[in-house]
């Protein structure tokens, strides 16, 4: 075997792990600058030969850089490899991918594939939904902006896309929260149901096409529980009904889990009476001071598992493209409904399985079962939504992500900057004539939007690669900044017609990534409101200590001066002083800034 052939084979399996590094450091220099570097950090080898070993490179970091690296945790673990020219995602024989194919980690196959709708610029996606008993958290927001980001990629993409995404509604734990609080079971779901569409909206999550409920499909649901029980993968007792896993001989296929492996019972008691352990209930006979329906076999409610089967294919067939959800989801959940689905209906297929990465809090699973959750309403109460939806971009849907205060000051910092940039643009375009042809961009200019709208392609279509795009829109803001407030970049030809043509690229980025507010204004105003309530200040306050400040200064008493900006700094208040005086912003706050978050 060649070197040249090796060298594929082994980019093939790995490029999933290494980066360019240098790549990386270009587009995430902004957020680097200033770093003093005292503990090591080790950087994997990127390229070199597969017969021959080198030991890794040692990089001390440490202060920013490392909260840089905490922040985008996923660029040394599931990035793309770049090619030279940086023009988008490789396979295996290094050839670049067109921008304009999409490239998805299938679960059932465990490898990237070019996705291909089974009907020609439709799609068909149903996303496992919510069980609503109480509020949603920032495991189920991950979730959600994840599979709200491929629905808009998808559209951008030209697809006509039906998203399907259910509401479980009828649930052994919906009906104990009812129990403990006396309310009516449907009747607490469909409250829940209502506060996690305000956290939708909230997150600029779009709607999806249809929202189906348990509770409105029992025909479709007793429907296809019938044609299980024809088929013979079913069985009865006592008004129960199991499904017979021993009669699909590729369960587990989804999993790679073996049928010895299985456990019963993941989300009810164990029930003796099964033929096999693993065989789980379609149908589940009623008891008292549970709602019920009416079935052949008796009054009852279906089991968790059939919902999802009977609704994905009540609206998008039993043949369609892509089945999503939480990677918790992978067993038993959709292993179970791939087993009851193909048992229907021998036609059943789905395409692409997609999951993404658990939120985590110290290395855990983020769950309501383990009480280690942050609701989403929570926090939101001190951060703002879309520096939520930029904290769980900034790491690759695949990975885990660890939820933590200084991230999530980290990305509130990153979009308060993004969002004062592009406002300040707006209003310096808004005072004179901008160009409206782009040749009227001067050619430097023109490089850079090419050359980032490019690499958005190349990532997006790259598994939605969403921190690599997050790290090139430093680029353009750069420029744009540049052009603002520099003296050289302020008398440069057809600076007017640059500012517009790199503002529009950034705008249509932010929109296909759900992070384009209604204005500027108005989002900058609430990031300052969330800051001022972690910090536990009012304006009026900070206004005063600006006030205090100055004094200082006029007096030199430049100790007690320095001293108010440590105090607000500390809280994350950062004083900027201009010829027209001192005004403040949101920062990260001095101790997170100095707090040594870890390495990836």
């Amino acid at each position: 075997m060649s070197y040249e052939t090796m060298r594929a084979a082994w980019l093939a399996n790995h490029r999933e792990q290494k980066i360019n590094m240098a790549t990386l450091f270009k587009y995430y220099k902004p957020l680097c600058s200033s770093i003093r570097f005292t503990s090591p950090f080790t950087i994997p080898p990127f390229r070199y030969a597969p017969n021959r070993t080198r030991p890794p490179r040692t990089v001390p970091v440490t202060g920013k850089r490392r909260q840089f690296f905490s922040f985008f945790s996923s660029l040394t673990s599931s990035l793309p490899v770049l090619n030279e020219n940086n023009s988008g995602p490789t396979s295996g024989d290094g050839a670049a991918s067109p921008p304009s194919e999409l490239w998805l980690y299938n679960t059932m196959t465990r490898k990237k594939e070019l996705f291909k709708s089974k009907l020609d610029g439709k799609v068909g996606m149903y996303v496992c939904g919510v069980t609503a008993y109480d509020l949603s958290h920032i495991g189920h927001a991950r979730v959600y902006v994840t599979f709200d980001v491929l629905y808009r990629y998808l559209r951008h993409l030209g697809y006509d896309v039906s998203y399907v995404r259910n509401f479980t509604d009828v649930d052994d734990k919906i009906i104990a929260r009812a129990n403990e609080v006396g309310e009516d079971p449907i009747s607490l779901s469909r409250r829940y149901c209502e506060e996690f569409h305000q956290d939708m909206v909230s997150l600029h999550c779009l709607p999806p096409s249809v929202e189906p409920r348990v509770s409105d499909h029992m025909p479709q649901i007793v429907d296809m529980i019938n044609k299980i029980l024809d088929n013979g993968c079913a069985y009865r007792i006592d008004g129960d009904v199991y499904f017979s896993v021993d009669k699909f001989p590729q369960y587990g296929r989804l999993s790679g889990r073996k049928l010895e492996d299985n456990r019963a019972g993941e989300r009810i008691a164990v029930d003796t009476r099964k033929r096999n352990p693993a065989d789980f209930a379609l149908w589940k006979s009623a008891k008292e001071g549970e709602p019920s329906w009416q079935s052949p076999w008796g009054p009852g409610r279906p089991g968790w598992h059939i919902e999802c089967s009977a609704m994905s294919a009540a609206y998008l067939g039993h043949s369609f493209d892509i089945h999503g959800g939480g990677m918790d989801l992978v067993f038993p959940h959709h292993e179970n409904e791939i087993a009851q689905s193909c048992a229907a209906c021998g036609d059943s297929n789905i395409s692409y399985w997609v999951h993404n990465g658990f939120v985590t809090v110290d290395s855990e699973k983020m769950s309501k079962s383990l009480g280690n959750f942050f609701t989403i309403r929570q926090v939101i109460d001190l951060y703002h939504p879309l520096a939520v939806r930029l904290f769980l971009l900034g790491t690759h849907y695949r990975s885990p992500i660890n939820y933590s205060d200084a991230l999530l000051e980290n990305a509130s910092d990153r979009i308060f900057y993004i969002y004062q940039t592009l406002y300040d643009c707006e209003n310096v375009i808004g005072e004179q004539d901008a160009g409206s042809e782009d040749s009227a961009i001067p050619p430097d200019t023109m490089n850079c939007i090419v050359k980032f709208n490019d690499l958005f392609a190349a990532s997006m279509s790259d598994d939605l690669h969403t921190p690599v795009v997050l790290a090139a829109i430093s680029d353009p803001l750069k420029i744009i900044n540049d052009m603002l407030h520099t003296r050289k970049g302020k008398k440069q030809a057809k600076r007017i017609e640059s500012l517009s043509g790199l503002g529009k690229i950034v705008q249509k980025v932010l929109t296909i990534l759900g992070l384009m507010p209604t204005t500027y204004s108005e989002v900058l105003q609430q990031l300052k409101e969330k800051a001022l309530r972690r910090a536990k200040l009012t304006e009026d306050q900070v206004i005063q200590k600006i006030h205090e400040r100055t004094e200082a200064r006029k007096n030199k008493d430049y100790e007690k001066s320095d001293a108010i900006r440590k105090e607000l700094s500390s809280v994350g208040i950062a004083l900027m002083d201009n010829p027209d005086g001192t005004t403040w912003r949101p920062a990260v706050p001095l101790a997170l800034q100095e707090l040594e978050i870890g390495t990836p």
